[in-house]
């Protein structure tokens, strides 16, 4: 048997390496952390995009417009990334949008997909912290949730994480 994960009646699942897709310089790492993990047990890279819902609650047309356009956007960033995966493992990633809260729809989706088998962050390099998401996450609801996170450091170079993956 692989490093797969393996359901209670014994049979293999395939593993996926959940990233959060943002506009952070660390998410490059997550990435490429969450893509070795991947290559290593036969896996898969999962990415979740969460836009903000639209704020014009007057004018209902103008923000169906505004989230449609927050959504192609993802989608377009999406593929990109995407691209980019699967050439790096040779499976095109599992992809999430969601609108609304990003700690509430990540929480969610882990819930709801039994196929995460664990969430890859990166983590800020600056003085003010890992970031909101790191913060939050292994501060508040890190013992609630059913996987592990994985926090990746954002300084670390594609070579080093190699050597630890």
């Amino acid at each position: 048997m692989s490093d797969d994960a393996v359901t209670d009646d014994g049979t293999e699942t395939e593993q996926v390496f959940l990233v959060v897709v943002d506009e952070s310089e660390e998410m490059s790492q997550a990435l490429f952390y969450a893509s070795r993990c991947a290559i290593r047990t036969n896996g898969r890279v999962g990415l979740l995009m969460v836009v903000e819902p639209a704020e014009f609650q007057h004018w209902a047309n103008v923000a169906e417009l505004m989230r449609e356009e927050r959504r192609e956007e993802a989608e377009d960033l999406l593929q990109t990334i995407g691209t980019a995966i699967q050439q790096r493992t040779g499976k095109m990633p599992v992809i999430h949008i969601r609108e609304g809260n990003v700690e509430e729809e990540l929480i969610a989706l882990i819930d709801e997909d039994q196929l995460i088998s664990s969430l890859v962050l990166g983590a800020a390099t600056g003085d003010f912290g890992p970031g909101p998401l790191v913060s939050a996450l292994v501060n508040k609801v890190s013992g609630k949730l059913r996987v592990p996170i994985t926090v990746v450091p954002g300084s670390l170079s594609q070579a080093e994480i190699t050597a630890i993956t």
